[in-house]
């Protein structure tokens, strides 16, 4: 799993550097697009690896009680900004998501780009807290990132892996087209909703 002193001091230096090509300056389409055709209503959702991603304003913003979680500082610290300059309210986290356990459930969860940030190795350990962290019945809305590059991040997330992970003893997948979303450092992601069994 690495440990995670070693890999917040890694992720640490990628902000400092400026090295953050996944941020996009404006909430992901996907997320829009989910809410607009009601398929994300208000509700209590967490946010896995949130750095400093507009998704969690623009989730405060349309009535939602949200949670971020991020391991860097700097992430926190540049939500807690973006949260400030908005006038919303929301909450973030610094912690290691691997380990972290939730005081209540959620209704869903919202993962932009946190998995294809994880190793593979870890790639278990995270749908053990996925599982963990929400109600049955919730949901995930996650947007898994087609990329190639095997030595990462992002790691590809191609969905025959996805549903090996994500197993049908665990999670029903909605059975509809994934979302199809360009991603500005030029790969794209395959938005899909997944909803936690009993």
């Amino acid at each position: 799993m690495g440990d995670t002193a070693t890999r917040q001091a890694e992720w640490e230096t990628r902000y400092h550097k400026g090295q953050t090509a996944w941020q996009r300056e404006s909430a992901n389409p996907a997320l829009l697009t989910w809410m607009e055709q009601g398929l994300l209503h208000p509700c209590r959702i967490l946010i896995p690896g949130c750095g400093r991603c507009h998704e969690v304003v623009t989730l405060a913003q349309r009535g939602f009680d949200v949670t971020g979680i991020d391991l860097a500082p700097s992430a926190i610290q540049g939500a807690r900004q973006l949260i400030e300059k908005a006038g919303v309210t929301a909450q973030v986290i610094q912690a290691d998501l691997l380990d972290w356990d939730a005081p209540d459930r959620f209704d869903a969860v919202y993962d932009q780009t946190c998995l294809c940030a994880l190793a593979p190795s870890t790639r278990q350990d995270y749908e053990r807290q996925l599982f963990s962290w929400l109600k049955p019945g919730g949901q995930l809305f996650a947007l898994f990132m087609q990329a190639t590059n095997p030595e990462g991040p992002p790691f590809p997330c191609d969905l025959d892996t996805m549903h090996q992970l994500f197993q049908d003893s665990r999670w029903e997948w909605r059975d509809a087209e994934p979302l199809s979303i360009p991603h500005p450092a030029g790969l794209h992601e395959l938005g899909c909703i997944l909803t936690r069994r009993a």
